[in-house]
């Protein structure tokens, strides 16, 4: 049995389709489907029901995933350890972000690229509730979110700075020398509110519980950057966090009057996990970052 063999098996059992599987690993259909026989043959079961129209798991194929799947990431762990013993930073580091981190990651992104030429990024932008089902499957490397309201006993939160809930609009907006915001307020207004799903929306979700319905929502949108131009555009207003604002000209915030606000930006990791030599240094780059550091408690004090 090799490594090669369960990863094919895994992307198969992912997708339940042979010719799909074989374009998103590379080889062809005929080599996928000889993989996963002698697969087969070498564990002495069918694995997969096959027919013209579909293709399904099998109770010991069903199994074998949960196996397989440790298999994989140990052996990924393994390779990864032995990269870092050498002391060089190689290979792929994988972070998932939502879509309010993103204003705040370009310096580190660029620095850390300029660092280390030889690490590859990959940047997976989803919801919350997404990225921490792809972190416990290991299919990210950490993930930067802001503190989720429910805890995960597999997920080790560290937090990065301090944040607040403001009402954005455009600068030219009737409200915008305001030095506050309370809810009374916006029931006046036409708001644009982030879409169900987003973590900014299920906080604001969290203190108004049903009050939202007073408000006049005119729209719902599961893009920030849409948002954001449609704010500034317009007599709309929405609900973000003041870092989703960071350098967005023609917009601004202002603090909302409601009870606590607070949203803690933070870095989220599997607890005993092994943790990447390039996520390490990514998180020091960025913990360090002058976008971080505006918004850090501490920066306030100095």
């Amino acid at each position: 049995m090799e490594i090669r063999q369960l990863r094919y098996f895994l992307k198969v059992a992912e997708l339940l389709n042979f010719s799909e599987a074989s374009k998103v690993l590379y080889v062809t259909q005929s080599t996928l489907s000889q993989q996963i026989k002698q697969l087969e043959a070498e564990l002495d079961t069918t694995l997969f029901e096959r027919n013209s129209h579909e293709v399904t798991l099998t109770e010991a194929g069903q199994k074998l995933v949960e196996y397989a799947q440790k298999v994989v990431v140990d052996a990924d762990i393994c390779q990864q350890k032995m990269t870092d013993l050498k002391d060089l930073l190689t290979g792929e580091l994988n972070i998932g972000v939502t879509f309010t981190f993103s204003p705040l990651l370009t310096e580190t992104v660029l620095e850390f690229m300029e660092r280390h030429p030889d690490v590859r990024l990959n940047i997976i932008y989803k919801t919350m509730a997404e990225l921490m089902e792809m972190l416990q499957r290991h299919e990210v490397d950490f993930v930067l979110a802001f503190k989720p309201t429910e805890k995960n006993e597999r997920i080790e939160s560290y937090m990065l700075f301090n944040n607040k809930l403001v009402v954005a609009m455009s600068n030219t907006h009737p409200l915008a020398k305001r030095k506050n915001i309370t809810f009374d307020d916006l029931k006046s207004c036409q708001v644009a509110m982030p879409a169900h799903g987003l973590q900014i929306r299920n906080a604001f979700d969290n203190m108004t519980e049903l009050a939202i319905n007073e408000l006049n929502v005119r729209l719902e949108i599961n893009d920030i950057n849409i948002l954001l131009k449609l704010v500034s555009q317009s007599k709309l207003v929405t609900v973000l966090s003041e870092a989703a604002l960071h350098e967005e000209e023609g917009l601004v915030g202002i603090p909302l009057e409601m009870g606590n606000t607070d949203m803690e930006g933070c870095i989220h990791m599997l607890k005993n996990a092994y943790i990447k030599n390039s996520a390490r240094e990514f998180c020091r780059l960025l913990s360090q970052s002058r976008s971080i550091m505006k918004y850090s408690s501490i920066s306030r004090l100095l």
